[in-house]
């Protein structure tokens, strides 16, 4: 990694990123997805206002939806208020770890061997602590950005936004009102590849796209009955083939605009041979390490089972089974994506969609894909910016509704060792120090010429 020379005198952003990191962990978020045993976003959300206030920013806290679901937001002048604002934003809420699987224990924020341990350090408290080690040293200072910086602190995210981004964007869109373009989570992290001259070069992996998100109910119904009896109608047996088909199906492969670019860039870099239209296309992204486990699933639509009920005694044949499936569709393909799901399910087998957010897709040009781009150059020579497809789903899904330009960028340098996509909800979450303050660096460029 590239370190700071002797002659760079870090930031208060710098100085301040790695404790506020540490100390955002030791708030225990964990987004159950139930809320009855969610907690933690009110007291959270709370401390961050905390933070700001002291340095003189007026907060707005927003519950949103149901009692402590907490969102807070702060707005910084631009020296420009007529152009559209920019907004920057992170989720408060974590996904649940369970402490006797981890090194240390996920809500302490330990600093140790170089690394902030913890639930929430990749998944995003590292960029929230970002966000806040930058509002408060622009505030501080007095440090006025080219136009107005809006800072959303959110709920919910873990459990698709329904009581966090989706509610605020239904129900409170004057907060968001002027702001044109927004900055979020999963994006802005360096993969270091192999050039053909024996160098490396570090791609910064801004999203610009992130396929459909579904959570997918099937149900099948029978005649119940006593286990002992010859029985032909099985719910869950009806139900347990139809998972079967649906859950080792492979969907067609299909190349969108973001992961076609992405390959061209990394082809262009490598030397390697990422033909969207070969029928090996897969394997030679393997060649890429760990991130092929991510780019990889922008390839296809994905039907994942992951839950299963049916029955409540050993000897009765239940008249009802249910499954969840966790669906991601490529942009434009939700039409086809059913038609298939509803043939390998059968006509015994009904389904319906939980949760269906949409699919989004930006390109990946404008001033501000040059200001990040530039910012990563300042500060990393080997570093160049490429766009990629997230498999998954953020709070742009909701902003985007309201014509706001998202893309994924929260910077970080990465060691070439560390397999980064293994720690999103991983065990041992954790994320460098040193990123943390390369990230801040990149944040405050980026900003000020945004």
């Amino acid at each position: 990694m590239a370190t700071t020379s002797s002659a760079h005198q870090p930031s208060r952003a710098e100085a301040e990123v790695v404790d506020l990191v540490s100390r955002l962990i030791r708030f225990d978020t964990s987004n159950t997805g139930d809320l009855a045993t969610t907690r933690g976003e009110k007291e959270c959300a709370e401390w961050v206002a905390s933070q700001l206030q002291e340095v003189g920013y007026e907060t707005t806290y927003v519950e949103s939806g149901a009692p402590g679901r907490g969102n807070l937001f702060a707005r910084l002048p631009g020296a420009d208020p007529d152009r559209g604002a920019l907004m920057l934003h992170g989720h408060l809420d974590v996904v649940p770890a369970e402490p006797a699987d981890w090194s240390v224990h996920p809500f302490s924020g330990a600093v140790e061997d170089g690394y902030v341990w913890g639930r929430g350090a990749v998944d995003m408290k590292d960029m929230v602590g970002m966000m806040i080690a930058v509002a408060r040293r622009f505030k501080a200072e007095g440090i006025v950005p080219p136009r107005d910086l809006v800072f959303a602190f959110l709920a919910d995210e873990e459990a698709g936004g329904t009581y966090g981004s989706q509610w605020l964007v239904r129900h409170r869109p004057d907060l968001f009102e002027g702001i044109t373009e927004a900055v979020g989570e999963v994006g802005g992290f360096s993969l270091t590849v192999p050039r053909p001259d024996g160098t490396e070069r570090r791609l910064y992996m801004v999203e610009t796209a992130e396929k459909g998100l579904g959570w997918m109910r099937l149900t099948a119904k029978g005649r119940a009955g006593h286990g002992s009896f010859l029985h032909e109608e099985n719910a869950v047996t009806i139900l347990a083939q139809a998972v079967a088909r649906l859950g080792t199906h492979t969907f067609p492969l299909v190349v969108p605009d973001s992961v076609a670019e992405f390959l061209a860039a990394a082809g262009e870099e490598t030397g390697l041979d990422f033909d969207p239209t070969s029928p090996d296309l897969e394997g030679t992204l393997a060649k890429l390490g760990s991130i092929a486990r991510i780019v990889g699933a922008t390839l296809r639509d994905t039907a994942n089972p992951t839950m299963l009920d049916a029955g409540y005694k050993a000897n009765v044949i239940p008249q009802t089974a249910e499954a969840v499936v966790d669906c991601r569709i490529l942009p434009g393909r939700l039409a086809e994506f059913e038609r298939t799901v509803d043939e390998l399910i059968g006509p015994d087998v009904t389904r319906e969609w939980i949760t269906s957010l949409d699919s989004y897709e930006t390109t990946f040009d404008g001033d501000l894909v040059d200001a990040m781009n530039a910012a990563i150059e300042a500060h990393d020579p080997l570093g160049r910016t490429v766009p990629y497809m997230l498999s998954g789903g953020t709070d742009a899904k909701a902003f985007a509704k309201l014509g706001i330009r998202c893309f994924g960028f929260a910077p970080l340098q990465l060691p070439p060792e560390l397999d980064f996509a293994a720690l999103f909800h991983g065990v041992d979450e954790r994320v460098p120090v040193e990123a943390l303050r390369f990230g801040t660096r990149v944040m405050e460029h980026f900003i000020m010429h945004s």
